[in-house]
């Protein structure tokens, strides 16, 4: 494992893991529509009559309250991770499926915290919108799942290998707020949604300030 200094304006350390490609509501998941190059879309995605793919998110937090933000192969930005939800797949078993496929860890690292109480829906910019190959894709309706890190943080071996098709290369622990800021703008207000209703959850105590560019950026997005 490598670390990389950061853009400029964002904290924490990069992690970068080499590439091995191999087959393959409080509690006491690919990013675009259609199909990028070199992956595969699944006949078992579940899409709705309205043609939403039903998804889970995962938000995975330490100890410090920093969470876990994932950069996409290849450098397209960074995410929480999160997937598609298989036909007849129990949303929880998603969950602990994609925990596995997008960052190597299993339900015994983590324990389950909180989880958004309904579906939270985005469209897809038309450019995005996948035609012509099984039923039209034009969102995504996500379930989002707040994990807590159960296990010292040097037994949870962050890995990328458990899947063909490698979501992430490298990953940080990052401030609550800041993936808002981070993601792809079309999925912001997702971001802006889920965060804020998690957030009592994750903090008992009280949630962390908002950023000083909070407000600006929520601008941006609804603007856009």
């Amino acid at each position: 494992m490598a670390n990389r200094r950061l853009d400029e304006g964002r904290e924490g350390t990069l992690h970068c893991l080499t590439k091995r490609r191999k087959p393959v509501q409080r509690f006491p998941a690919a990013l675009f529509g259609r199909v990028p190059p070199g992956k595969t879309w699944h006949m078992s995605d579940w899409i709705d009559s309205e043609g939403y793919r039903a998804n889970v998110g995962i938000v995975l937090m330490r100890d410090t309250g920093e969470v876990f933000l994932g950069q996409r192969a290849g450098g397209r930005g960074w995410q929480f991770p999160q997937g598609g939800v298989r036909q007849g797949e129990p949303v929880e078993q998603a969950l602990y499926r994609e925990l596995q496929e997008e960052i190597g860890l299993v339900r015994e690292h983590v324990a389950m915290v909180a989880s958004t109480t309904d579906w939270i829906r985005y469209r897809l910019p038309k450019r995005y919108v996948r035609r012509g190959r099984g039923p039209t894709c034009i969102g995504q309706k996500q379930r989002w799942f707040l994990l807590r890190l159960a296990v010292p943080e040097a037994s949870a071996e962050f890995s990328f290998t458990h899947t063909s098709e490698p979501e992430f290369d490298g990953w940080r622990w990052a401030n609550y707020w800041e993936p808002v800021r981070e993601v792809i703008y079309f999925k912001r207000p997702v971001y802006v949604r889920m965060l804020n209703e998690l957030a009592s959850a994750a903090f008992p105590n009280g949630a962390p300030p908002l950023p000083e560019w909070w407000q600006t950026e929520i601008a941006a997005t609804a603007e856009d």
